[in-house]
């Protein structure tokens, strides 16, 4: 570009080299829509307007010479002066006062500039004394000084030292520009891969991350993911999770909804979906077994006063044993049926149609005296399991922030403060966690704990980087109170536990809709029993 010649007509567009394609007469667009609302406010036809279009009316016309007069001084108003092109060592060109009162470099932007150098000129203009100085590319221009680039293109324009038409510029020249999406960059690194670019190589050249690139390639690649990123403007993790979804289109539109409506629900939701279908997985696998093995498979489980069929754990063998599951492995009419737990174990229930025909009898005093469950009863039992359900699949969403978080080379400003009240207020949360040698902590910053018996591994990180005693002091803290949280905590919540939540939402984690029962609870108490108590229904899938 050096020395490149200017086309006549063109003005300056210090958002992008060459002008914009949405422009007019070389204007940007912003610039053009201003002519034409002048234009408007004047009563001035449009500029191109063919003259065919206008009256012939001998008073029109001489209205019209008027009209040209005026239009000409708008367009002359509105025009800023075109420039020239040149090369110049960043070192040598001065910053003027800009509005952003600092330009903040990040190593991959230093790296970038150091790969591909400056790409787009930076505006300036020449003072009085022959000084080139730069009005809009200040981060631009002092990351080329950083990374040693040589020079950099500069445009330079005719303009004088007027505050207000500097701020405009230097506002219009940010406030116009819009980044890339994720759907263009994800579309943009698989072109560089059809162009024989390596992940490494893609990554090195646009200072992103490797992982991302492969993440974008991934999403790029695959039909139903490519085309959500675009329409639906996700993000690129976004995107990615609906690969894994590939095979099922309810779960990928009911995660398309949440990415656009509740963006803020959507690990949860994902999460969710994973969990049920490993369960499902789980859940089909189990029957497939019980099928081949010639049970009949049952869509529901029988209560005790249902008569279809009699339990396997209320039947003795003619002997009087404890019918099991080998007794009745030929048995005709035999039946299952599997419910998974939370924790993704298969559970089967045993049945036989007409126990007398197989052999076996009813043991004495088998049976029960309870009646069928009212529709209330029904309704609180479902809300049980599926919030059960939910939580479990929170806790993995909540735990992988949590490592996120503790992550952050800054911690926010009150963690001091979350430290002290865990250290004092919550001391026998964090007394019982130091007891276990803080694993959930050495988990939380990703660090191995290590055998039984081993000392405990967080000491040491202090001792050999002391600017992460902060991050370990929180992670014991934290660990400590997250360690006594449970799936009786949304029914039972503690001001602990309302506490811990609330600080969570405040720090950024997007409470799920159960962790939101916590939180907006008003008979928190802190009965032990209820903590720790555990509901075997409300483990079961129905």
């Amino acid at each position: 570009m050096n020395g490149a010649a200017t086309r006549p007509g063109l003005v300056c567009c210090p958002s992008a080299w060459p002008p914009n394609r949405s422009s007019l007469h070389g204007c940007r667009a912003g610039l053009s829509r201003h002519i034409l609302a002048r234009c408007a406010r004047s009563g001035i036809p449009r500029p191109g307007t063919p003259a065919a279009a206008l009256s012939n009316d001998p008073l029109a016309r001489q209205a019209n010479k008027t009209v040209d007069r005026e239009r000409e001084q708008i367009m002359a108003d509105t025009t800023i002066h075109t420039g020239t092109v040149e090369h110049i060592d960043p070192q040598t060109l001065v910053i003027e006062a800009n509005v952003r009162p600092s330009a903040p470099l990040t190593a991959a932007f230093v790296q970038s500039v150091r790969e591909n150098g400056v790409l787009t000129p930076v505006l300036a203009r020449r003072d009085a004394q022959g000084n080139i100085l730069v009005r809009a590319g200040q981060r631009r221009t002092l990351a080329a000084r950083e990374a040693g680039v040589s020079t950099i293109p500069v445009y330079i324009v005719d303009a004088d030292e007027a505050t207000a038409e500097r701020i405009i510029q230097q506002m219009v020249e940010n406030d116009q520009r819009e980044a890339l999406t994720d759907g263009d960059r994800a579309a943009a690194f698989q072109q560089l891969a059809f162009e024989g670019m390596s992940v490494t190589a893609i990554a090195k050249r646009t200072g992103t991350k490797a992982k991302e690139v492969k993440t974008a390639l991934a999403v790029a690649e695959n039909a139903t993911a490519a085309s959500a990123i675009h329409e639906h403007t996700l993000t690129l993790d976004q995107a990615a999770v609906l690969i894994e979804f590939d095979d099922d289109p309810e779960a990928r539109a009911q995660l398309i909804d949440v990415a656009t409506h509740d963006p803020a629900q959507f690990a949860h939701t994902a999460q969710r979906a994973r969990d049920d279908r490993a369960r499902a997985k789980v859940k089909a696998d189990t029957e497939a077994d019980l099928t081949a093995r010639g049970f009949d498979v049952l869509d529901r489980d029988r209560g005790y006063y249902e008569t279809d069929y009699t339990r396997l754990s209320e039947l003795v063998t003619a002997e009087g044993d404890q019918a099991t599951v080998e007794h009745i492995e030929n048995a005709a009419g035999r039946a299952a049926f599997v419910r998974v737990y939370i924790t993704g174990k298969a559970d089967v229930t045993y049945y036989l149609r007409d126990p007398k025909a197989a052999g076996f009898r009813k043991a004495t005093g088998s049976g029960s005296n309870s009646g069928p469950m009212t529709d209330e009863q029904k309704a609180e039992r479902r809300t049980l399991i599926a919030n059960n359900k939910a939580w479990a699949s929170a806790e993995v969403v909540r735990r992988e922030w949590l490592t996120a978080f503790l992550s952050r080379k800054t911690l926010p400003k009150d963690a001091a403060a979350v430290i002290a009240t865990g250290l004092t207020l919550h001391r026998q949360a964090v007394s019982l966690a130091t007891r276990d040698g803080n694993t959930l902590a050495h988990e939380l910053l990703s660090i191995e704990r290590g055998g039984y018996g081993e000392a405990d591994k967080l000491a040491g990180l202090v001792e050999h980087t002391p600017g992460k005693a902060q991050q370990v002091a929180l992670a014991v803290v934290l660990g400590a109170v997250e360690n006594i949280t449970s799936k009786q905590t949304w029914r039972h919540p503690s001001p602990t536990d309302r506490a811990y939540f609330t600080q969570l939402a405040a720090w950024g984690y997007g409470l799920s809709e159960v962790e939101q029962i916590v939180t907006s609870a008003t008979d928190a108490t802190d009965d032990p029993t209820d903590d720790y108590a555990e509901d075997y229904d409300g483990d079961a899938e129905e």
